[in-house]
C-alpha cells in the first residue's frame, strides 16, 4: 500500500496537467489594478468634496455681505420714500390734472371653448 501510494505521489507530483499560465498572478495584478483606480477614485472624489465646502463657505460669506447691502439699500429707500409728499412734488413741477382719464383695453372678444376639452 505504501508503495502504491509513494508512486502515485511521485506520478502526479511530476505531472503538470493543468497549466494556467500564471493565471494567480493575472488575477492578483487584476487586484492590485482594481483597488489602484479605486483608490484614485477616491482621491478624485475627497478632493472634489473639500473643493464643493471650500467654495460654499465662501459662497456664504459673500452672500452674508451681500444680504448687509440689500439690507443697507432697503433702508436708503425707506428713508428716501418717506421724504417724497406733496410738496416735494409741486417743487419738482408736478401738477394735479383736473380731468382724470384712464388707460383702457379693448376687449378680444368672447373666449370661445372647445367642446372636447374637460
Amino acid at each position: 500500500m505504501k508503495a502504491l501510494a509513494l508512486k502515485i505521489n511521485t506520478y502526479t507530483t511530476s505531472v503538470n496537467i493543468v497549466n494556467n499560465n500564471n493565471l494567480e498572478r493575472r488575477i492578483l495584478n487584476a487586484m492590485f489594478m482594481l483597488f489602484g483606480s479605486l483608490a484614485i477614485c477616491y482621491v478624485v472624489f475627497l478632493g472634489s468634496t473639500v473643493f464643493n465646502i471650500i467654495e460654499r463657505k465662501s459662497l456664504s460669506t459673500e452672500s452674508r455681505t451681500l444680504s448687509n447691502e440689500v439690507g443697507q439699500l432697503e433702508l436708503q429707500y425707506l428713508s428716501s420714500s418717506n421724504k417724497v409728499d406733496l410738496s416735494l412734488a409741486t417743487s419738482l413741477g408736478l401738477t394735479e390734472t383736473k380731468d382724470k382719464h384712464y388707460a383702457t383695453r379693448k376687449s378680444l372678444g368672447s373666449l370661445k371653448i372647445a367642446k372636447n376639452e374637460l
